[in-house]
This record gives C-alpha cells, sequence and structure tokens, in this order.
C-alpha cells in the first residue's frame, strides 16, 4: 500500500513536470492528463488532408459540371424565347394577307430554333451525365474511405478500452528520466489529435456521403425531365419540318395559281379592250356613213367630275393602277372594286345604250354601257345581270347585282370608264366624294 505522503509527492512532482514541459514545449503540450487518457474527440482535424476538391491548386480552373449546366440551361431559356416570338409572328400571318413565302422562312426559322433547343438538351444531357460520374466517383472514395477510417477507429477504441482510463498516468509515472517524461507527455497528445482527427473524419466522410446520395437522387431526376423535354423538342421539330413541308407545296400552289389568275385577268383584259376596239370600230363606221355630220355627243362629259352617283355604296377593296400584292406579284387595275353584299342591286351612273351583257373571262358577268363620244363604262364581278344588249337605260337604273367571281376577293362591283376610244381613266375622278376616299 502507497502512503499519502508519497502520493502528495509524487502529484506534486507530476504537476511540477507538467508545469515545466508547458514553459519548454509551449501551450501545444499544455493539454490536461484527462483527455489523453479518455481519448475523446472533439478537436479539429489538423492531421488529415482534406479530400476532394478542397485540396486542388488554387487558379484558373475549368468549368465544373454544374457550370455548364446552368449555361445550357439560359441558352436553353433564351432560345424558347426566340420561338416564343416566331410563334407569335406566325400567329399574327396567318390572322392577315400574307405571302406564304413569309410563313415558310417563319417555319424555317422556328425549325432551325427547336433544333439548337434539341442541341441545348443534350449539352445538358452531357454536363448531367458528367456531374453524375464525378458524384459516383465522389460516392464511391467516400464510401471506401468510411470503411477504412471506421475500422481504424473500432481498433482504437479496442485499445483504449482494454488499457483503462489511467494508462496515460501510468505511462507518464513510469518515466524514468524528466525527458522521458516531455517524450511520452508529447506521444500521448499526438495520439490523442489523430484520435480526434480520425473520429472528425468519420464524421465528415457520413455527412459527405449523406450529400452525394442526395445530389445522385436530384440529378437522376433532372436527367428524365431533360430527356422528356428533349423528346418534345424533338416531336416538335418533326412536326415543324411536316408542316413546313406543307406550307412550301401550299405556297409553291399559291403561286402557280396565281400565275394563272394573272394570265386569266390579262386575257380578260385582251377580251374586253378588243371588244371595246370592235365597237368604237362600228361607231366610227356608223358616223362615216352617217350623212349627219355632227356625231352624237357623250352623255359623260367634264361636268361630271366627281358628281356621279356611286353605282353601288361600298369599301373600295382595290383601286386603279398598278397594285403589289401581298405575294410580290403585280396586278394593274383598269379600275376599281367596291366591296357590297351579293345582291346588293347595282345602277347605271349615266344613262346610255347596254352594248355588252354576258360573261366576260374573268371580269364575270359583265354589262357595257356606251353613252356615246367614245365613251363607256364596265360593270363586272355581277350576280346577275337585268338588262339585255341593245336596251337603253336611265341614270340611276338598276342594271344587275353584286356577285363574287374572284376567289381571291369578297362580293364585290368592279367598275370601270373608258374614254375616248377606249382608255381606262380613274373612276374614282368621277365619282361624288371618290377623291377623298
Amino acid at each position: 500500500m502507497v502512503r499519502p505522503a508519497v502520493c502528495r509527492t509524487v502529484c506534486r512532482r507530476l504537476r511540477l513536470a507538467v508545469q515545466l514541459m508547458g514553459c519548454l514545449l509551449g501551450p501545444a503540450l499544455t493539454l490536461p492528463l484527462a483527455p489523453l487518457a479518455a481519448q475523446q474527440p472533439g478537436a479539429p482535424s489538423t492531421s488529415l488532408p482534406p479530400s476532394g476538391d478542397a485540396g486542388r491548386a488554387h487558379g484558373q480552373e475549368a468549368p465544373t459540371p454544374e457550370a455548364r449546366l446552368r449555361a445550357d440551361r439560359a441558352e436553353l431559356e433564351r432560345i424558347r424565347a426566340e420561338r416564343s416570338q416566331l410563334e407569335q409572328r406566325m400567329a399574327e400571318l396567318r390572322s392577315s394577307v400574307h405571302d406564304l413565302s413569309d410563313e415558310v422562312e417563319n417555319l424555317d426559322r422556328q425549325v432551325a430554333t427547336t433544333a439548337r433547343a434539341v442541341h441545348a438538351l443534350d449539352g445538358q444531357l452531357v454536363a448531367i451525365d458528367a456531374e453524375v460520374r464525378d458524384a459516383t466517383g465522389n460516392l464511391l472514395r467516400a464510401e471506401d474511405e468510411l470503411a477504412i477510417k471506421r475500422a481504424l477507429l473500432r481498433r482504437r477504441l479496442v485499445d483504449i478500452y482494454k488499457r483503462g482510463p489511467l494508462y496515460a498516468v501510468e505511462v507518464m509515472l513510469t518515466a524514468d528520466s524528466f525527458g522521458a517524461l516531455v517524450a511520452r507527455y508529447k506521444y500521448l497528445h499526438l495520439l490523442a489529435l489523430r484520435d480526434q482527427a480520425l473520429v472528425a473524419r468519420v464524421e465528415q466522410l457520413r455527412d459527405q456521403i449523406g450529400r452525394q446520395r442526395g445530389v445522385l437522387v436530384t440529378l437522376e431526376s433532372e436527367v428524365k425531365e431533360t430527356r422528356a423535354e428533349k423528346a418534345g423538342e424533338e416531336g416538335r421539330l418533326r412536326a415543324l419540318a411536316t408542316e413546313r413541308e406543307r406550307s412550301l407545296v401550299r405556297a409553291q400552289r399559291s403561286q402557280q395559281a396565281t400565275a394563272a389568275r394573272l394570265r386569266e385577268i390579262d386575257l380578260a383584259e385582251a377580251r374586253l379592250s378588243s371588244v371595246i376596239g370592235s365597237l368604237e370600230d362600228a361607231r366610227r363606221r356608223a358616223a362615216a356613213r352617217s350623212s349627219a355630220r355632227t356625231p352624237a355627243a357623250s352623255t359623260l362629259s367634264t361636268r361630271d367630275f366627281g358628281r356621279l352617283d356611286w353605282p353601288v355604296e361600298g369599301a373600295i377593296l382595290y383601286r386603279y393602277g398598278r397594285v403589289v400584292n401581298p405575294n410580290n406579284t403585280t396586278v394593274r387595275w383598269n379600275g376599281i372594286g367596291i366591296g357590297a353584299v351579293a345582291g346588293t342591286p347595282v345602277r347605271a351612273v349615266e344613262s346610255g345604250t347596254v352594248v355588252v351583257a354576258e360573261p366576260i373571262g374573268t371580269y364575270g358577268p359583265t354589262v357595257i354601257i356606251q353613252h356615246g363620244g367614245g365613251d363607256y363604262s364596265v360593270y363586272g364581278s355581277l350576280g346577275r345581270i337585268d338588262v339585255r344588249k341593245g336596251s337603253h337605260v336611265d341614270r340611276g337604273e338598276t342594271i344587275g347585282t353584286v356577285g363574287r367571281t374572284d376567289p381571291d376577293l369578297p362580293a364585290h362591283l368592279h367598275f370601270e370608264i373608258r374614254r375616248d376610244q377606249g382608255r381606262a381613266v380613274d373612276p374614282l375622278d368621277w365619282l361624288r366624294g371618290g377623291v377623298d376616299r
């Protein structure tokens, strides 16, 4: 049995040795003996190197998969905004008269934009796959390291349990010199720090594995969502390509139909001019054979400038002269188109003799009134003719009704005034208030 006096002496010497070691070795070795003996965790890790990206050198680094993914998503949003503008423009085109080539061009731009969206989604999938590989690699490395660290920690706990709580004190008291005491104290201190770092690393790896598993779950969800988006964009791309082909066919057919329609209009115009030319020749021959030296005056005169009543009331669909259509085709109208409800009565603007009352090509059912002196008024696109060739009509008399013979235009009356042996003039100059319309 150890005497109390001896124990007190040993304790005083031990405290003195600890104070001396603190003075000689600095604050790093002034840790109390109790934590060393108990081997408790809690001190920060100072002996193990950091894992993952923390150990990489600072400076310029390649873009991370997350950064590439964010950039691809921003590009995808920009592409979708551009496509939304194109779709809005397409809706505007389809709600108005337009050239089908504009529609085809818009579809071409939508196809290109959607192809870029698919490419951006491919980039997203590549970035996500790289991130999945990185996260999987980190997870596997963390799990391997955790298994090793846990094995080490189990062995350390077994050793600490076997040696008991007074092992550190026994090691210190059995030192045979002051130098050995200092060396043993330093060894025990470093061993405690290593155990604390081991415990901290195990906890760090456990948290890291939890985070990596959460990241993988999120990435798997993003992969599914991105693949679904890509499938939708590819479906949209196929639909746009099909629609583009259809629009292109429609544009080609429209172009062919327009060209054919223009040829028909030219033929009808030539026929009408020929009819009026024949009438003028007959009128001149009749005047030459007549014994009267003074030819019959025209019922149309310059006094009627801007004073003639309208043959039918309505909006002007097209005007006299050269007109460029939305599909870039050019038509020269020898009269004006007055829109009106089909069946509306059409009245003669001045008295005269009906010289034509029959269909004429694209003019449709047409009435031509001769006013004398080489002046004529022409009423085309009629739905019904109410007068006969050779009959006399007075000003304001009904000669027919408004019809719809042009497939590209609504119901209207085509009205012309021809003077000086059949030369077409602008009817608006003759109609009441026509110049202001």
